[in-house]
């Protein structure tokens, strides 16, 4: 009998494979390397034209968060979720709430996805209305998901590739435009990152508010701990770089983008500016490669997100958080949680209908930076009560993160936080019945 054979299942662990470099392109492929694309249009309105600024300052706010993300894994490694840092370090309450809020950007998710899908089609079948392309596509993502069509890694790692030689050639077409301009300003290559003319502190932090949407999905590395080689120093070290890679790569592409654009012009479609500029730098082929490159791109995500969140919510069906019958089911079929996949296809058609890009994209920004906030201060308390001052250092970090996360949170617009406010209402609503009538294990009377 073989060796291994003999070995108890219990004992068997992951194979720890991944090197830092594997983990860092895990990252980028999670976040996506063409990230600031689709939401480029809305951070040159919002910011009046400082598109890298804002991704710049949004990029100091996640290095901050990654870095307490990073301290986090080491203490948690086989969790890498925010409501498990704020419940193991603050207060389980909170821990709760922080979660709620992360459901939020589960289903903003496929809903801004959806909007941008039916934008970018448009741009090809412009005959067609955008409620018939935002129902089409809401069906599309809700069928696939009811019969269990998933994307494997394999396709998620090629449509990475596929994207990374999208970014190539626009960056190529944009350089020769630069090239072949005729007698450009100092002040044409100074605007993306500032102009004195339209700058404004309250239009530059609500942009960069929105500009975080750019990093989110750099947390997902830490869920590959079990996997990986010196995860102590190679995780925290990977989830930190990925978020400088990201902005960076990041400021590059909507720099050129920038310059390319007249200033002052408006876009024929702001929710699919980035591929109207790909259309003036390389012509109508650019413009159709962009654009169907980003629609493959928001389609993928948005299947992915909405499969993520109906099992999301199924397991807090399962949890008794929410009514079991409803959201704890399973299709005996396909072996999905069909009636969350469905409810969530129709609140997305709903908010499609409804929301615009960047009220949705603000949104989910509601959610993602108060759990920034939370997984901060986690940090900050677990290095004071276990450190005091030797941990000065990394307590500051901390801090820096949670007061520059409540500072983007605190400029989104008025609609977001009102409405994201609401779900958080209505998540408080949904723990205080379940402690009122959910008999617990211990509480049950003989």
């Amino acid at each position: 009998m073989p060796a291994e054979s003999r070995i108890p299942s219990e004992t068997v662990g992951l194979k720890r494979a991944l090197r830092f470099r594997d983990l860092v392109l895990y990252g980028i492929i999670l976040i996506q390397p063409t990230a600031p694309m689709p939401v480029f249009g809305v951070l040159y309105q919002e910011s009046r034209g400082h598109v890298v600024a804002v991704i710049l300052l949004a990029m100091v706010a996640m290095l901050f968060t990654s870095a307490s993300y990073g301290r986090m894994a080491r203490v948690y490694p086989h969790g890498g979720s925010a409501f498990l840092y704020v419940g193991k370090e603050i207060h389980p309450s909170l821990g709760y709430i922080t979660g709620w809020c992360l459901v939020l950007d589960y289903v903003i998710n496929p809903l801004i996805c959806i909007i941008w899908c039916s934008k970018a089609a448009i741009n090809f079948v412009p005959e067609v209305r955008y409620y018939v392309w935002a129902i089409f596509f809401t069906l599309l993502f809700t069928i696939l998901n009811c019969n269990g069509v998933e994307t494997s890694a394999r396709i998620n790692a090629g449509m990475a590739a596929a994207l990374g030689i999208v970014i190539v050639l626009v960056l190529i077409a944009s350089v020769r435009w630069v090239l072949h301009l005729t007698h450009p300003t100092a002040g044409l290559f100074f605007d993306p990152l500032y102009n004195r003319a339209t700058f404004n502190t309250t239009a530059l932090l609500h942009g960069t508010s929105i500009a975080v949407l750019t990093y989110i999905g750099f947390d997902g590395i830490s869920t590959l701990t079990d996997e990986a080689h010196d995860p102590v120093r190679s995780v925290p070290r990977a989830i930190v770089f990925t978020c400088l890679i990201t902005g960076l790569l990041a400021a590059v592409e909507v720099y050129f983008a920038q310059l390319v654009w007249p200033r002052g012009a408006a876009f024929p479609d702001v929710t699919t500016a980035y591929v109207h500029v790909a259309g003036r730098m390389g012509g109508p082929i650019l413009l159709v490669i962009v654009n169907a490159a980003l629609l493959l791109a928001n389609m993928g995500s948005g299947m992915a997100s909405q499969l993520g969140a109906a099992r999301l919510l199924y397991a807090m069906g399962q949890d008794g958080a929410l009514p079991r019958r409803f959201f704890g089911a399973v299709s005996l079929k396909n072996r999905i949680p069909r009636n969350n996949v469905i409810l969530i296809g129709a609140v997305c058609l709903a908010g499609a209908l409804a929301f615009n890009y960047d009220l949705g994209a603000e949104l989910l920004n509601y959610g993602a930076l108060l759990a920034f906030i939370g997984v901060n201060l986690s940090s900050a308390l677990r290095g004071w009560r276990f450190g005091r001052w030797s941990q000065a250092f990394p307590i500051l970090i901390s801090l820096a993160g949670a007061a520059t996360c409540a500072v983007l949170w605190w400029n989104l617009s008025p609609k977001a936080k009102t409405a994201g406010t609401c779900w958080a209402i209505a998540g408080i609503v949904l723990w205080l019945a379940r402690r009122r009538f959910t008999i617990l294990p211990g509480e049950q009377t003989a």
